[in-house]
């Protein structure tokens, strides 16, 4: 492939697993590396990352991470990024701070888009322009509780500074930050590159220019692409409009190895937990500092050794983490981190106590100890082997990209100069790994070496403490009162300026005509959709779809759920999880979940419920058993999901009673990262049936029956009722017509025809049920969910309509609208708010406002209602409603993975969203007008029928009003 005259030619590689060929390059004049990929592919990436290189904590890398997305010498503009996202048809558009690189990756497969693009991003993270407003905002500032007024408080204020509240919030990430700080003591992995809250304010304006010209220059940038695009034309942009003006920089940026240790280091340390029981919140983590992991032999046998150990129940360690009674469930830390320069292997029980550490160390050391002197089961390390031939194999892109997912894996070693060439083609090192696997020892070796015989190994106990929070709180009250006694007059009156030259910049009205952008001539016409073949199978519904999975088979069961109990409803999200979980037959829950692991990528179930069309209250539900293998092993998946359901066995009590303490402490957990979709399910919950559910099985209403539940089996009678409910649930289900859904390639179709035939055509079902239903409901709350957080998470719903209404296409619209034009400048610019935003929920009928990691409640509850009143009563651009447009095109035409847009349009059908409703709507929201927006906007948006629920804090709520009900998670 040839490249542009500024950048030389260094190596190639083809990998034909993944039908793609990766390039290297260096740019002459700079010595910037860029590698690209490419793929016969047109959704095309691009990331440049930055190695950043933190020497404390208080967040520089991150607040520049966001201060320089907000204008640029081309694009002298206040918000570009957001604005092109408003712009373009883009199918990603991020930026990413870690440890000790950040990187801004976006993707689109409109190749006019992808230049706007990339004109932008170049321009953002090479010109920045870096205004001490931007900082203010994004990175944090003092004002005045009110703006204008010297005589009240000073606070802390900025996006970042509230994100990060809001991050440690939250005790896995509080704990994580605890072992990296004793793992790494002298590297930079030592400080929390997102940013401590109590550091953030210590960074200055001028701290954050300096590490601007020394980290984002050529020189110690990567690039990366994939896609059609000629590596030339890529180059010759990225010369001509970034490189060219740079020569090659002196500073050379790394991270030294680590000192290590001669001995064991153990620490404990607490977090803040408001909670008024305190037991049973301890957790225990042991961490190992490993091998570089640019060593790309090393970083795959550090992950076979992690699959091994930890993947399922029947691995030995996880088994014992699972099994020993010092706690509710293994540690989400479980693992291996292999981002670093170094990597690190770590393990560790949560749901614990504080006097458990040392019974915990044990537990870890003679586990391992045990599999040195037992040695593994060859069938189990070829298993995992399989798992990653599987990861290596598989076409992703349901969540990031294919294209940025393969970047993605090559990005740690370039940043620490290792070779991502060999990180992406794992394929040579898969197979010199079944070579060694043969070798009894070789797994016992590795963890004599890299764990029993490592001094290098941290124990952290992180304990609950309910100080915490008031002492933080007090803290920064005292620092904030103390700095405010220390203002000169000139700085008060500063202040105050600064506060009024923010909101002006806020409400500035930019030129927008400088910035790129597409139209809705460059919307495609059409939707692509995959095309479905229906097998001529008696006594059997199945459905088939072709598409390019590389050698992987994707299968389903889709079982229809007959009418349920209240008690029966409850239950299913437990049920379809312990359905994989448990054993079968003769095989316990470890045997089974051992020999799933050398059939199957991946086997569960899941329970899906959605509101028809039409009208949300008439629903339908679904049982769904998923699985994906290889092409060879597809009639072994087929059996495996054939003999769960006909042999599933619900009499483990021990193990179903660690699977619902598991559960309880993962759904506490989860609040501080997914506050504001349970606020938002909360709000919906009295919206439709479909809703109610919802909230009631996997929202907030969950968090509180799991915790009663979790209680109630402390007593062997509940324990043993729960087993025979969920046999019996399952007796009921197990007969329900069922269908299939299978998705590879053409040149299997007849092979897993026929093992479907085979397998399932003889396997009783009964038409003789009554079809699943809910009772009806359309109701609001009002509602204050108290739990332990720094930040509130608020959410506002009102009854709208489902899609095939003919206001639909406009409340969709109105959702993008709103958020571009009032809800991201008033509730994250001006609020502080990390994220705030609007949709509508046609499945639900239901228009949803949400605020994300928020310092205010009633000013954004506040807001959602003014963002109403500012379209209603303002004249309105054109061109904002066509960029409102462009974006809910551009997430409805979004492409997944072969098999994800697969299973989407089969599952769309199925609850009647046919691939003709789907194109009609696309075509009605292309003619929604900014008449129609405001028409929908007075008749659906109605205070009076407003549901309102906020996340928040005890401390908080008390000054809220009386007429919310208060709820204590």
């Amino acid at each position: 492939m040839n490249a542009h005259a500024s950048f030389d030619f260094l190596r190639s590689q083809v990998i034909q697993s993944l039908d793609i060929e990766v390039f290297e390059y260096k740019h002459r004049k700079t010595g910037a590396l860029h590698y690209h990929i490419a793929a016969n592919r047109d959704e095309n990436v691009f990331l440049v990352a930055f190695r950043t290189v933190p020497e404390d904590s208080r967040g520089v890398a991150h607040i520049l991470e966001h201060t320089a997305l907000c204008g640029s010498e081309r694009f002298p503009v206040r918000d570009p990024f957001f604005m092109m996202t408003r712009r373009s048809l883009n199918t990603f558009m991020n930026a990413f701070t870690s440890s000790d690189w950040t990187a801004y990756p976006f993707a689109s497969q409109n190749r006019k888009d992808f230049f706007n693009l990339l004109d932008v991003y170049l321009d953002a993270t090479f010109f920045s322009r870096l205004d001490p407003l931007d900082f203010a905002q994004e990175g944090h500032r003092v004002e005045f509780e009110k703006a204008d007024d010297p005589s009240t408080p000073l606070v802390y204020k900025g996006v970042v500074f509230n994100e990060m509240k809001g991050a440690m919030s939250s005790p896995s990430s509080v704990l994580w930050q605890t072992l990296t700080r004793y793992l790494f003591p002298e590297t930079t992995y030592h400080h929390n590159s997102g940013g401590e809250p109590a550091c953030i304010p210590d960074l200055t304006y001028e701290q954050l220019l300096d590490f601007y010209k020394s980290h984002y220059h050529p020189t110690n940038a990567v690039f990366m692409t994939f896609g059609d695009i000629p590596v030339e034309v890529l180059q010759e942009k990225m010369h001509e409009q970034a490189l060219n003006r740079f020569e090659a920089s002196p500073i050379t940026l790394s991270v030294p190895d680590e000192k290590r240790y001669f001995s064991p280091v153990r620490v404990e340390e607490a977090y803040a937990c408001d909670e008024a029981d305190l037991s049973e919140h301890t957790h225990h983590v042991l961490g190992w500092l490993l091998p570089k992991s640019i060593d790309t032999e090393a970083l795959m046998e550090a992950h076979l050794l992690s699959r091994v150990l930890l993947d399922n129940s029947s691995s030995p360690l996880r088994a014992a983490l699972e099994s020993s009674g010092l706690g509710s469930g293994p540690s989400p830390l479980c693992g291996l981190e292999d981002s670093n320069r170094e990597m690190s292997f770590m393990c560790g029980i949560e749901g614990s106590e504080v006097d458990k550490a040392s019974e915990f160390e044990t537990l870890v050391l003679d586990t391992l100890q045990g599999v040195v002197d037992e040695g593994v089961d060859l069938r189990m390390v070829e298993a995992q082997l399989h798992q990653l031939e599987l990861s290596q194999r598989e076409i992703t892109g349901d969540g990031y990209p294919f294209g940025l997912q393969l970047i993605l894996a090559g990005l740690s070693s370039a940043i620490h100069r290792g070779d991502p060439l060999a990180a992406i083609n794992i394929d040579p090192i898969l197979e010199m790994l079944r070579n060694k696997i043969q070798d009894p020892q070789y797994i016992p070796s590795l963890i004599k070496r890299w764990l029993l015989d490592n001094p290098h190994r941290v124990r952290v106990t992180l304990r609950p403490d309910d100080q915490i929070s008031r002492l933080k709180d007090a803290a920064e009250k005292e620092a904030l009162a103390l700095k405010k006694s220390q203002l000169t007059p000139d700085e008060i009156q500063a202040v105050i300026d600064q506060a009024h030259a923010l909101e002006a910049r806020q409400q500035q009205v930019d030129d927008d005509s400088v910035l790129p952008c597409v139209t809705l001539d460059d919307v495609p016409l059409d939707l692509k959709l995959p095309e479905s073949q229906a097998l001529p199978l008696s006594q059997l519904d199945a459905t088939w779809y072709s598409a390019g999975t590389n050698g992987l088979i994707y299968q389903q069961a889709i079982i229809d759920l007959p009418l349920l109990t209240d008690d029966e409803l409850a239950l299913l999200p437990l049920y379809s999880h312990c359905l994989t979980e448990l054993g079968r037959g003769e095989l316990d829950y470890r045997a089974n979940q051992a020999l799933q692991s050398e059939v199957a990528g991946s086997f569960s179930a899941h329970v899906s419920i959605r509101g028809l069309p039409d009208n949300e209250q008439d629903v339908k539900a679904f049982l769904v058993m998923s699985g994906k293998a290889l092409q060879v092993k597809q009639q072994e998946l087929l059996s495996l999901m054939q003999d769960t359901l006909a042999n599933a066995r619900f009499d483990e009590l021990p193990r179903i009673r660690e699977i619902v303490a598991q559960q309880r402490t993962r759904r506490e957990q989860s609040i501080t990262g997914r506050g504001h979709s349970y606020a938002m399910m909360a709000a919906c919950a009295g919206m439709s049936p479909a809703a109610r559910l919802a909230h009631l099985n996997s929202g907030l209403a969950s968090i509180q029956s799991v915790k009663a539940l979790d209680k109630r089996l402390d007593d062997d009678t509940e324990l043993a009722a729960l087993g025979t409910a969920l046999q019996q649930l399952h007796a009921k289900i197990a007969l329900a017509p069922r269908r299939f859904l299978l998705v590879a390639e053409d040149d299997h179709l007849a092979a897993v025809q026929n093992s479907l035939q085979a397998i399932w055509a003889d396997v009783p079902s009964t038409n003789d049920f009554t079809p699943f239903g809910l009772p009806a409901t359309r109701s609001s709350v009002k509602q204050l969910w108290l739990t332990s957080t720094q930040v509130n998470f608020c959410a506002m719903a009102f009854p709208t309509v489902t899609g095939q209404h003919p206001d639909a296409a406009a409340l969709s619209v109105l959702g993008d609208f709103l958020r571009n034009g009032y809800l991201h400048r008033a509730i994250r610019e001006k609020g502080g708010a990390y994220g705030a935003g609007a949709g509508q929920d046609n499945g639900d009928a239901v228009f949803r406002f949400f605020s994300y990691r928020d310092p205010r409640i009633e000013g954004t509850l506040d807001d959602f209602m003014k963002a109403r009143d500012w379209l209603l009563k303002e004249e309105h651009d054109p061109k904002k409603l066509e960029e409102a447009i462009l974006g809910v095109i551009s997430s409805i035409d979004k492409p997944g993975s072969p098999a994800g847009e697969a299973k989407q349009a089969y599952h769309a059908s199925l609850f009647g969203r046919t691939p003709e409703l789907r194109r009609e709507f696309r075509k009605r929201i292309l003619e929604v007008t900014l008449e129609d927006l405001k028409r929908v906007a007075g008749e659906w948006l109605n205070l009076d029928h407003a549901s309102i629920a906020v996340v928040t804090n005890l401390k908080n709520s008390e000054s809220l009003s009386e007429s919310f009900e208060r709820i204590e998670i």
